[in-house]
């Protein structure tokens, strides 16, 4: 573990405006939760939660964030050539000012440094957090002896090596460990995704090294989630299901935006949205046929009926969104991050209860 880094330069200013449907607030009340949306265009995490009846956004600044994880007693981001760990502390968060508002708090305590791995997501099992290695094409764990610890990488990538082989982008697991990952082609030469990013994509079984589906276009964030297998097929704005059996791919919702980063609760799904940059990575994608109609938000999907029912949309500030975390049982968490003075925040000072160490932390 390393100690926060020196304090980011100034930032510009950066106006962000947003709107939102009148059935989001009910719904997050409804299921008792918030979200958590890092957007690394913007270099912002983006807090959601319900305030009575009024929908609440805090924003804090990372430096480039993409993956998240989140468990009852932390949370982990990665950043540029970071994976910060926050932790909760629901104790101390109804003191902040104003009293009362917030129920959960994630605060930064240590940051571990990986170098700029293109960390795609993070999910935790039990203690150990896994961390998708775009860059090295594996899958990896953190360290504090080593930049990161390649656990597992495609049977077709030959050698791990600092070359984007295949895009490997998306984890979903399964009884604590990998089950599904994402990624762009089946490609062992360097960035050899790029000429067929249109139809390359595939979602893969771990265990049994085999694949599931094949020609998906830039897919990302695989879930198992009440006994289905869910994948978004970004480039077409797809939330889609895959029969495990068949390989089959069918649409559960057509979204107005490139789908990346995929949560699941309690039958919904929170879907990012992005719009798509001016450059040569979305040449021939379908969804670039759709430009002028594309979004940027969040969208929630009633998985039953494939309905997409409440959203929010960012209107100016933010045009992609990364990864998106439900934080259970929260209405309104606060966020810590490691320089809370460029978000504008106060610190959070968290110090061990002497009543429950039977010493004086002083001592």
């Amino acid at each position: 573990m390393t100690p926060a880094a020196d304090p980011p330069a100034p930032r510009a200013e950066r106006l962000v405006q947003y709107e939102h449907s009148l059935s989001l607030v009910p719904l997050l009340r409804q299921l008792r939760c918030s979200l958590l949306i890092s957007t690394y265009q913007a270099g912002k995490l983006v807090v959601v939660g319900t305030d009575g009846d009024n929908l609440t956004l805090g924003f804090n600044n990372f430096d480039r964030p993409m993956g998240m994880a989140v468990r009852p007693d932390r949370l982990a981001l990665a950043a540029r050539d970071h994976v910060w760990l926050l932790r909760s502390a629901p104790d101390v968060a109804p003191r902040l000012p104003p009293a009362g508002k917030f129920d959960q708090l994630f605060a930064a305590r240590s940051a571990v440094v990986t170098g700029d791995i293109q960390a795609h997501e993070a999910a935790w099992a039990g203690d150990r957090l896994w961390v998708v290695n775009t860059l090295f094409s594996c899958l990896c764990t953190v360290s504090d002896e080593f930049s990161f610890v390649p656990r597992w990488r495609p049977p077709f990538v030959t050698a791990l090596a600092a070359e984007d082989r295949c895009h490997l982008n998306g984890l979903a697991l399964s009884d604590g460990r990998p089950k599904f990952v994402t990624f762009l082609a089946e490609s062992d030469t360097p960035r050899g995704w790029r000429p067929v990013k249109a139809t390359g994509g595939c979602l893969f079984d771990v265990p049994s090294g085999q694949v599931v589906a094949r020609g998906l276009c830039m897919p990302h964030s695989p879930r198992v989630h009440g006994g289905r297998v869910l994948v978004l097929n970004s480039g077409h704005g797809h939330l889609s299901a895959v029969d495990a059996a068949s390989g089959r791919v069918e649409p559960v919702a057509v979204l107005p935006g490139y789908t990346r980063g995929l949560a699941c609760h309690d039958g919904w799904a929170f879907v990012g949205l992005s719009k798509i940059r001016e450059t040569s990575t979305f040449g021939g994608v379908p969804i670039a046929d759709r430009r002028d109609e594309l979004r940027c938000g969040v969208a929630v999907v009633e998985l039953a009926t494939g309905r997409a029912v409440a959203h929010v949309e960012f209107k100016a500030g933010v045009d992609e969104i990364f990864d998106v975390q439900v934080v259970p049982g929260s209405r309104l968490p606060a966020v810590v991050g490691p320089h809370p003075e460029a978000d504008g925040a106060q610190t959070a000072w968290i110090v061990p209860d002497p009543s429950k160490t039977g010493r004086d932390p002083t001592m």
